[in-house]
């Protein structure tokens, strides 16, 4: 009887544990105002950016085998559909995370590395620009709505934490993702500045 005693509340013991551990890993109201937050301000860099281009500025390049803020603009429009597509198909679908997974950690991981264009990347085929907004106000029209439904799927969703899936930066959740997509942003946004700066940027 005594063992019996013993072994049902180590049973309520561990499934304590375990119910602490999954409610560690939950998206706090915190996270969600911050991931918020990161997806403002990151798509009000985007319009600073861009606004109140010449058709000239649109399309400058700095060079043949580098893209004009034209092109980086439909990118970056492209992406937020794809990305938050994925994250809606794919990772909310995925498998769980390994158990002790530190989410906080790659949120921050996210944060850090998804913006630094020290590190170039090619961009997958499906994100090659091919003028499929029609022109760089179509893309940023785009944009606006692609942001608007990101933000409205990091409001609406519940579970974020539940489920992983492979990316550049190892395994990634729901919440890493939106955190991706803004950071993706703002990393396109560096570039669209750096064309800006160039010495032969036009003018007007």
């Amino acid at each position: 009887m005594r063992n019996k005693t013993l072994a049902g509340a180590l049973a309520v013991l561990f499934l304590g544990m375990m119910a602490a551990a999954a409610s560690a890993q939950e998206v706090t109201q915190a996270d969600k105002d911050r991931a918020l937050q990161y997806l403002e301000t990151t798509k009000k860099n985007v319009l600073e950016a861009t606004k109140g281009l010449s058709d000239a500025q649109w399309n400058f390049k700095p060079a043949p085998d580098r893209w004009s803020v034209a092109q980086v603009m439909e990118h970056i429009a492209a992406a937020e559909d794809y990305l938050l597509a994925t994250t809606k198909e794919k990772v909310m679908t995925g498998p769980a995370g390994e158990p002790g997974r530190d989410a906080k950690k790659m949120d921050e991981a996210v944060l850090m590395m998804v913006p630094d264009r020290t590190h170039k990347a090619q961009a997958p085929e499906p994100l090659v620009p091919t003028n499929r907004f029609g022109s760089p106000e179509g893309s940023v029209r785009h944009f606006v709505e692609g942001r608007a439904a990101t933000e409205d799927f990091l409001k609406s969703t519940a579970g974020l934490r539940d489920h992983v899936m492979d990316s550049p930066l190892g395994k990634l959740d729901g919440y890493e993702f939106v955190l991706f997509i803004a950071a993706h942003s703002e990393r396109h946004t560096k570039q669209i500045n750096e064309v800006k700066t160039d010495p032969t940027f036009p003018k007007k």
